[in-house]
């Protein structure tokens, strides 16, 4: 089988996660190429090299004309030259564009976060209902999006297939100072931006001094917030994140909307707790009492069950335990990529 993943950018992010774990699995059996657009191109450093790459610049996330049409016309002609079985799209404008150029029975549309069009862009609704049947299958990445597809009215072929991933490797993360500073670290992996609600963080971690806090995925320093608490930190971008999550003791994510965070799986396949904004798909896999606790977003909420977890040995081995038996059973790439082969051979 031949297989076209296409995706708008090419940074590392929960979508691109997916996309790399997706085509570096898939290519073990079948040709996969991976097309991807604008950004810093870090995922093409994650990417097996039996992977064909094909880079798509005038893909981007930002509405242009002129870049829509010639980012139409550049997948149209990768189309032409590869001729592939299944054509798998991530994110919403690599979803618009494929849709209106591709074959709809080739067309496999994954919705990364339907909160991000749902409550964020609401304005693109009216499109994606007009193209939901140029696709084969529609995939929600939790049965919270699967449930508001369809209170949307987005109904055609909606299925979900949960996020999957392998454990991150550890063996070459570099030696940060700052970690070793702190006996107990909460790690948060994310963009600064308005969803990923970094003050929340900045408010626990003034909550508790006694840990240190800190944040690795901003892009600039981080000024807007004022002075920060002196045991939170943020560690700018680094490659393979996600490995980062065996320095601390839990992982943090705070946010306004998600889909299924794959910053969270990769810290359950370390087995840690998470303590996470209770949004999305996040309480699919984030259990209260059993790995962790999806909360509203409250700084002192979550200031009291990080300490929960962590003034108690026993529990917080626990909890360690359920949130890597619930990475095993549901969220390995095999069971992602088994989910997807289905959809594909369907």
């Amino acid at each position: 089988m031949k297989i076209l993943l296409v995706i708008t950018r090419s940074e590392l992010g929960g979508a691109q996660t997916v996309v790399v774990q997706l085509a570096n699995t898939l290519c073990e059996q079948h040709d996969v190429v991976l097309v991807a657009g604008e950004g810093d191109g870090k995922i093409w450093e994650m990417v097996n090299p039996k992977v064909t790459q094909e880079r798509c610049p005038y893909l981007q996330r930002a509405i242009s004309p002129k870049n829509d049409i010639l980012a139409a016309i550049r997948l149209r002609k990768i189309y032409k030259t590869y001729r592939p079985d299944v054509i798998h799209l991530h994110s919403s404008k690599a979803g618009v564009l494929g849709r209106i150029v591709f074959p709809a029975k080739k067309v496999i549309y994954t919705v990364h976060g339907f909160d991000s069009i749902r409550l964020a862009f609401r304005k693109f609704l009216p499109i994606e209902r007009a193209l939901q049947s140029r696709a084969k299958a529609i995939v929600g990445v939790s049965q919270y999006d699967h449930f508001n597809l369809i209170q949307e009215k987005i109904t055609h072929n909606v299925c979900t297939v949960y996020n999957g991933l392998t454990t991150p490797d550890t063996s070459h993360i570099k030696q940060i100072d700052i970690f070793d500073k702190y006996d107990t670290v909460i790690l948060t992996i994310a963009r600064i931006n308005k969803q990923k609600n970094p003050q929340l963080f900045i408010d626990v971690a003034r909550l508790m001094p006694e840990y240190g806090f800190i944040w690795i995925g901003n892009l600039q320093e981080v000024t807007e917030f004022g002075e920060l608490p002196s045991n939170c930190h943020f560690l700018g971008n680094l490659i393979n994140a996600g490995a980062y999550c065996s320095k601390a003791k839990i992982f943090m994510l705070p946010s306004n909307y998600e889909g299924l965070p794959m910053v969270i799986i990769e810290a359950m396949s370390m087995g840690k707790p998470i303590v996470s904004s209770n949004v999305g798909g996040v309480s699919e896999i984030v259990r209260n009492d059993i790995n962790g606790y999806a909360l509203e977003n409250n700084a002192e909420l979550f200031a009291e069950r990080i300490r929960y977890i962590l003034n108690d040995k026993e529990r917080y081995e626990r909890f360690c335990a359920a949130s890597l038996n619930i990475y095993k059973s549901e969220l390995t790439v095999d069971k992602m990529v088994n989910g997807y082969l289905k959809i594909y051979q369907s």
